[in-house]
């Protein structure tokens, strides 16, 4: 998993709240074995029409936001079905961080397990980042998350938490199997120190 420490990009507004994961990922779409792909079909059914011709109003077809890694959004976004999938589309697509005043439980943790920071502010902030997204041409966020600070360097700073332990992981870009593999020193110890037993042969019964 990538570490994540500082990110500066352009912030792109889905000004919608209760998004859910069908909506983020379709389910049509879900068969794919891989991780990696799922960001052409991110918002797919907003994207695009029946006949998979681009919907021009949907905010990533705007040229403003065209290369957006940090996406802003309602609240309780990533809500509905647990599928890890909707945080692959959002990664793949290019995103690093989802901003909004609550998120899906099962989604926030599957993100940060993923490398997706999901950071959560007031309904007051997240409306500030909404206006000045639209309202400045490539408006652009730093989210530091060794100093838990959002900042546009012009005026708009914000501070945010999150537990010590998923910070930590975030920070040196360990996923579970990461976490694991800090203790294969133990793990080859007690391997060692524990042989499998040879298998028994099968009873063959005439």
């Amino acid at each position: 998993m990538q570490p994540f420490r500082t990110h500066t990009g352009i912030v792109a507004p889905l000004d919608k709240v209760n998004v859910d994961t069908d909506q983020i990922i379709p389910k049509q779409f879900l068969k794919r074995i891989e991780r990696t792909g799922f960001g052409q079909f991110l918002f797919n059914d907003w994207r695009f029409a029946a006949d998979g011709k681009e919907i021009a109003d949907f905010v990533l077809h705007n040229p403003r936001y065209r290369g957006a890694s940090i996406l802003v959004a309602g609240r309780n976004f990533g809500c509905g079905s647990s599928r890890e999938h909707a945080v692959w589309a959002l990664a793949d697509y290019g995103f690093r961080v989802v901003i909004a005043e609550s998120f899906g439980d099962i989604f926030s943790n599957n993100s940060l397990k993923n490398g997706l920071l999901t950071v959560r502010l007031t309904d007051d902030q997240v409306a500030e980042i909404m206006h000045r997204s639209k309202e400045i041409e490539h408006f652009q966020l730093t989210v530091d998350l060794e100093t838990l600070r959002i900042g546009d360097g012009k005026g708009f700073v914000a501070t945010f938490t999150m537990d010590e332990f998923s910070r930590h992981c975030l920070l040196n870009g360990l996923d579970d199997i990461g976490l694991t593999l800090q203790h294969e020193a133990d793990i080859t110890r007690y391997e060692a120190n524990h042989p499998v037993p040879p298998q028994r042969k099968a009873l063959v019964v005439s």
